[in-house]
């Protein structure tokens, strides 16, 4: 009986595993193979050949992990206060602070990103308010280089740290922080010492996802940063739409993947043996 149970809770599920493998697994084989294979000699190692005879790639990769670090870190410094303030409100408080976190995600990326150009721009609301208080004679340089690009990212990803971070903070019992104030812990000991670790987890979990997002974002790069800073995705599109070169992009995405895994791999190690 368990077994005829077992057998139709599979036919059920079997469509969605062959869309899964139609339009996600497919695909992502497909691209592995074209970074192996060349048309008329088969099998070949001259793409991954050709991106260590041309350093540029490793320098755009390099590039990009960098951006997406410190995008990352800027995420951290905004999200993390944020979150624990929304903790700290009412019920009603919590809710609009809620809402207003999640409202830009009700706006296209696109309109988003187009709104920094009108606000970083040299006409921009941060340049007049800069020079209209004297701090600079002349506009500052925020768009179409990393600065802006950065500023951009860390605005759209913002959400995707601050609400499981959010949620993990609401599950911290309060009378845990009550009782290290009751052995008179000061304030910022019961911080650093019972409030933060428990946060941590939640934190390092969307401090990568963040992290990852970043490695693939293509529109705020190529809005924001004019071409002018080079980035993986950009330089995909340019081999893919405009050379084409869809071995070399293949390559270049093979390892971009292994260095995603990689480092999931290294956080769910470290998470484990924190957790032993």
């Amino acid at each position: 009986m368990n077994k005829a149970n077992r057998l139709e809770g599979f036919g059920f599920i079997a469509p969605l595993l062959v869309l899964m493998v139609v339009a996600f697994n497919a695909p992502i084989v497909y691209m592995l193979g074209l970074a192996f294979w060349e048309k008329g000699r088969g099998f070949t190692l001259e793409h991954y050949e050709g991106l260590l005879e041309a350093p540029v790639y490793l320098r755009v990769l390099g590039n990009t992990m960098r951006i997406a670090l410190i995008a990352t870190l800027a995420n951290i410094i905004i999200g993390y206060p944020l979150a624990h303030w929304m903790r700290g409100l009412g019920a009603r408080g919590r809710m609009i602070a809620i809402a207003l976190v999640v409202l830009p995600f009700w706006v296209s990326i696109l309109v988003r990103t187009y709104a920094w150009i009108v606000v970083l721009g040299n006409g921009g609301i941060v340049n007049r308010a800069l020079q209209w208080s004297g701090l600079t004679d002349s506009p500052v340089s925020f768009l179409y280089n990393e600065l802006g690009v950065t500023i951009g990212m860390a605005n759209v990803l913002l959400p995707f740290l601050v609400l499981p971070l959010f949620a993990a903070m609401l599950r911290i019992d309060d009378r845990l922080l009550q009782a290290a104030a009751s052995l008179g812990a000061p304030p910022r000991t019961i911080f650093w010492k019972v409030y933060f670790p428990l946060t941590l987890p939640a934190l390092a979990a969307g401090a990568l996802l963040v992290f990852i997002l970043c490695l693939g974002f293509y529109v705020t790069p190529a809005i924001l940063g004019g071409g002018r800073v080079p980035m993986i995705s950009n330089l995909l599109d340019t081999l893919i739409n405009q050379i084409p070169r869809w071995e070399q992009a293949s390559a270049i995405s093979t390892i971009l993947l292994i260095v995603t895994l990689a480092i999931f791999a290294a956080y769910r190690r470290l998470d484990r043996k924190a957790s032993a």
